[in-house]
């Protein structure tokens, strides 16, 4: 394993880190994990030398948090360190900063956590915090012991990310980043800000929920076979992230064993500036075919549900996006119908809790009468109410 500085903090963690919100669940359900095999790949790549591991208040409907105290039980809670998350829209009140926290440490059965992020955080949610106190409170459990590096997450603008940045002492941040993402929201910018601050960077959707790893559409795939070398899409993308050496550690969602020994084997020899410019400039390329054939910018996160009636908001968009890059369209007819027969768009009540919580900020309401129009949903099987 190949391990970075992790920023001003003085120490080393490992170049892959393990994100814990997309683990193996039973019957399709993501709040019920299947604790036997999670708990076997996570400790198979602690054993094969990864030492962050990454979490959040929600993840897996607030199963995860527990699911890692869990996992480090037998000698493993010394080999990591892990972060977690304070939840933005579970927060109403100063009081509640402090009901979550203590909630976050029981799950993990944890005394002080070894990272601590603000989750999620915008325009919208930064000014929430910023009102209620949340530096006071940070600088309260700081100084209690209770957290030994802050951070956030970040989903918005440079702009705004610079004035975060300039407004406390945090230890590192951490942003989406990817070859297709490379200007988006924070971008390449906001990483070689925090660097110059030295800040330790985590970077989350190195892959955008996947899809930079799956089968690519037909013309990216003509772009990798012009290549001297024979590599997964996966493994170009993470390659790319790896190239940064303002990356410290990059977070990948792994839940089968296969996903995590190609990442272990890619993240071994994947060093800073180490990429070719021939090889650079086949990830262009690949970036600029994506921008023409990608219709929705969905990562598949799953922040936006549950949907408050239950409408599989980002299996349409996987859909529609599949279709859209060459699709047969019969077929994804009937894939949507599939995903919209108990729920369609038409039940949506306009209540906007999916577009407040999107990282991508994306117009979900307005996204989902477009996926209707196109692959004509005719029917559901329950009405609404």
């Amino acid at each position: 394993m190949q391990y970075r500085k992790f920023g001003k903090c003085g120490f080393n963690v490992s170049a892959l880190g393990f994100g814990i919100m997309r683990m193996p669940v039973i019957d399709k359900d993501d709040g019920r994990i299947d604790e036997k095999k999670s708990i076997e790949l996570i400790r198979y790549a602690i054993d094969n030398g990864v030492n962050y591991l990454d979490t959040a208040y929600f993840y897996h409907r607030g199963g995860s948090e527990t699911l890692i105290a869990k996992a480090l039980k037998d000698g493993y809670r010394d080999k990591v360190r892990v972060a977690t998350k304070m939840p933005t829209w579970k927060i109403n009140e100063y009081s509640e900063f402090q009901r979550i926290f203590n909630e976050q440490l029981a799950r993990l059965e944890t005394d002080s956590f070894d990272f601590y992020l603000l989750h999620h955080v915008n325009r919208d949610s930064w000014d929430k915090y910023y009102n209620m106190g949340i530096l006071k409170f940070l600088d309260k459990k700081i100084s209690e012991g209770k957290i030994k590096h802050v951070g956030f997450s970040y989903h918005d603008n440079f702009e705004l990310f610079k004035e975060i940045i300039d407004i406390y002492g945090w230890d590192f941040v951490q942003i989406q980043y990817n070859y297709v993402d490379e200007y988006n929201q924070a971008g390449k910018r906001g990483l070689e800000y925090a660097a110059s601050k030295g800040l330790g960077i985590v970077v989350m959707e190195p892959l955008r929920g996947g899809e930079l790893a799956e089968i690519p559409p037909r013309e990216v795939a003509k772009i990798w076979e012009k290549a001297h070398i024979e590599r997964t899409p996966a493994e170009w993308s993470l390659r790319w992230i790896w190239n940064h050496p303002e990356v410290s550690v990059l977070l990948s969602g792994m839940n089968t064993i296969e996903q995590i020994k190609e990442n272990i084997r890619v993240a071994e020899d994947s060093y800073p500036d180490s990429m070719l410019n021939e090889e650079l400039k086949l990830v262009k390329e690949a970036k600029e075919q994506y921008e023409k054939t990608r219709k929705i910018g969905c990562t598949g996160c799953l922040y936006c549900v549950p949907c408050s009636v239950w409408i599989r908001v980002p299996d349409i968009f996987s859909i529609y996006n599949k279709y859209h890059i060459g699709g047969d369209l019969e077929t994804y007819k009937i894939l949507y119908r599939e995903a919209t027969k108990w729920r369609s768009p038409a039940d949506c009540t306009q209540c906007q809790k999916c577009e407040k919580r999107c990282p991508q900020r994306l117009p979900i309401r307005e996204l989902l009468k477009e996926v209707d129009k196109a692959l004509e949903s005719s029917f559901k099987v329950f009405p609404l109410g």
